[in-house]
């Protein structure tokens, strides 16, 4: 089962904050950004940032649920590193567990 968690985050300057993300990690990992939607692909997880005019929506996923719930923590820090002057954001995680046959 692939297992995903998600949260929306309040902010104007979220297209902004997910292209300096998607750049930041891109040293590191394998990231793409198309428009204003950036994906970062972690050893163990896939996380996807979709900036609208209020805010990111983010979403986790992978096989293992410790794994993705411990990338929460990590991708909320360094967003909140990039909107220092609007930090800490607020994140609602939420599962989205979906079974699949």
């Amino acid at each position: 089962m692939s297992h995903t968690i998600g949260a929306e985050v309040a902010t104007p300057n979220g297209a902004k904050y997910v292209l300096q993300l998607c750049k930041h990690w891109s040293h590191k990992l394998e990231t793409t950004v198309e428009g204003s939607t950036g994906t970062v692909t972690f050893p163990n997880a896939v996380a996807t940032m979709a900036a609208g005019d209020t805010g990111i929506a983010i979403a986790i996923t992978g096989e293992n649920r410790d794994d993705v719930q411990g990338l929460t923590d990590v991708v909320a820090r360094h967003i909140d590193r990039f909107a220092f002057r609007e930090a800490p954001l607020t994140y609602d995680w939420k599962w989205q567990d979906i079974a699949r046959p």
